[in-house]
């Protein structure tokens, strides 16, 4: 059983009802209130066809989701929009937009595995072989050991044809298309070291006939991955490793600005982040000045960062700042915070090798993850990120990531409608988060203008991001120009600058990622502002929380009790 004061606290976030809408809006009296059975049915459906159709690079996966995904979309196609209110009609795009993102992901597959398929004439032989045993056909030992025997000489054989085209002077794989060749030749290993465990000591026959050509493929297949990774991109695991990203052009970022439900361009993103970075400019000139530096901002920032804890200090001034950040909140009343989401966080350090990419902090589900210099950096990187992990740069990371940022809403969006965790957007996940940022500068949680420039630092990276990810998928910007800008226009020094690109463009997560932090903070200043006191603040920040990780435009269209376009097509412009 909860604690009272818990049930209480929870309690209290039960969703606003919204702003009326005219009467000729209203939904019928019968309508169907809102589509969780729907949502939560097609979230473990897809749970568990994901869990047992877990095969990467195989189309058979991809066929498979396909008839799934058609299935799904005749069932949503048959719900009548007619019987549906105003939340149902909301939970009814949130399912048709999984539905299209997924198949737009499956197509993004097929594609990316079409242009490395001559890099991996062995593929279908394993992932064959696996897709049998998964789908219960018997398996004759003799009959594979034949067709395996002779794989790794094959892959051998690639592998030094490859080299001597190298050596020629042809290029034989872009740096990208090698690196995701690598990590698909490792998905092979990895699916013929499983697919042989599942037979090996349990069927002898298996074992004697299959021991030694599964162990000769196996070391062919990790020769190459190695070959692939390391001589043909260059990624050897090192500080100075090449950055390697993979463009994705204008007509795919649009596909993706539609999938996010924003009603912008490109080219309209990039605007708002340089008018956004020339305000930052003007306030860090004016906190400079304050400071004695005139209008050198990079010279105050210099000074800023140099206020920094010893090593083996930064958890307790993470604690320190953490606890500060949740008494300002209580102190203004601006959201509710349950007992056990303030009780249910921790600290934990990151690694050396973490920290080439994630050179500041990460949040982790109930820990915030905290990068400080470690014993194995050289000098220069511990000096690096003493400065980059300062006071007053961590003092504004530490509310993102933990309470109201992360955290809280993590907390939240695993009780509040969690059926809608089928979709999720960078633009709500990440602009809640910076909303704060924006919302603490206007009241005051910076005291000096140290802390401001700590803020304003963040606030400009985040502008930053908007122009530097959009303009390398645009084609207009390379990895070291992405560089230039993050350190020169943000103050970033160049290790962390070059962590952050090296991520930004690693193909890990959405092109669009970087654009949500500012873009998605944005989205929610301006729905609140248009609400004004229609809603008080806690009012409007314990709603958002409750209506899941949707798109923003949704969230709008519940509190002002408007119907969202039936086909999930933005109509809500960013300003």
């Amino acid at each position: 059983m909860p604690a009272p004061a818990l049930v209480v606290a929870l309690a209290s976030l039960a969703p606003l009802a919204p702003v009326p809408p005219a009467p000729a809006q209203a939904s019928p009296a019968a309508a169907v209130a809102d589509l969780a059975p729907l949502l939560r049915a097609y979230q473990v459906d897809a749970r568990d066809f994901d869990q047992f159709n877990d095969l990467r690079f195989d189309p058979r996966t991809w066929d498979a989701k396909s008839a799934f995904l058609a299935q799904w979309r005749a069932r949503l196609d048959a719900v009548d929009v007619a019987t549906l209110g105003a939340t149902a009609k909301i939970d009814r795009v949130i399912l048709g937009l999984a539905l299209r993102n997924e198949a737009a992901a499956i197509d993004l597959a097929r594609r990316q595995l079409d242009e490395i398929a001559h890099l991996l004439p062995f593929r279908e032989t394993v992932m064959a072989l696996e897709h049998e045993r998964r789908t219960l056909v018997p398996m004759e030992p003799q009959a594979v050991a034949a067709e395996l025997a002779p794989l790794a000489d094959r892959i051998d054989a690639l592998r030094k044809d490859l080299t001597a085209q190298r050596a020629s002077g042809a290029q034989v794989a872009t740096p990208v298309l090698a690196r995701r060749a690598a990590g698909a030749v490792d998905h092979v290993r990895r699916v013929l070291s499983e697919w042989f465990a599942f037979y090996d000591g349990f069927d002898p026959l298996a074992t004697w006939w299959l021991r030694q050509p599964v162990s000769e493929v196996s070391r062919a297949l990790s020769d190459y991955a190695r070959f692939l990774r390391e001589d043909v991109a260059g990624l050897r695991g090192r500080d100075d490793d090449p950055l390697v990203g993979d463009p994705i052009g204008r007509d795919a970022l649009l596909a993706d600005l539609r999938g996010e439900m924003l009603a912008t361009t490109p080219e309209e993103l990039i605007a708002i982040g340089d008018r956004e970075m020339k305000w930052c400019e003007t306030e860090l000139k004016r906190a400079a000045r304050e400071l004695g530096f005139g209008d050198d901002w990079k010279a105050a920032l210099a000074a800023t960062k140099a206020d920094h804890v010893e090593p083996g200090a930064q958890d307790d001034l993470v604690a320190e700042q953490a606890k500060f950040a949740i008494q300002f909140l209580k102190d203004r009343d601006l959201v509710t915070i349950p007992p056990l989401c303030e009780a249910t966080w921790r600290v934990e350090m990151l690694s050396r090798e973490t920290q080439r990419v994630l050179p500041y902090a990460v949040y982790n589900p109930q820990a915030m993850g905290v990068s400080y210099p470690t014993d194995a950096m050289d000098h220069d990187d511990k000096e690096m990120s003493l400065r980059g992990n300062n006071r007053h740069f961590t003092r504004n990371v530490t509310p993102h990531e933990l309470i109201p940022g992360h955290h809280l809403q993590g907390f939240m969006a695993r009780r509040e409608r969690p059926d809608r965790q089928i979709v999720s957007t960078p633009f709500l996940v990440e602009g809640w988060a910076l909303y704060w940022e924006m919302l603490f500068w206007d009241i005051g949680y910076p005291r000096n203008a140290h802390e401001r420039i700590g803020m304003l630092f963040w606030r400009a990276h985040r502008c930053a991001r908007i122009l530097v990810s959009l303009k390398f998928h645009l084609g207009e910007m390379t990895p070291a120009q992405m560089v230039d800008t993050l350190v020169e226009q943000v103050g970033h020094e160049r290790f962390a600058a070059t962590s952050e690109v090296r991520r930004y463009i690693a193909g890990d997560y959405s092109p669009l990622y970087q654009c949500g932090y500012m873009i998605g903070g944005l989205q929610l200043r301006q729905l609140r502002a248009e609400l004004g006191a229609r809603v008080t603040d806690k009012q409007f920040h314990d709603t958002v929380l409750s209506l899941g990780p949707i798109p923003i435009e949704l969230i709008r269209c519940s509190f002002l009790g408007i119907d969202p376009d039936p086909d999930g097509i933005a109509k809500w412009p960013v300003k």
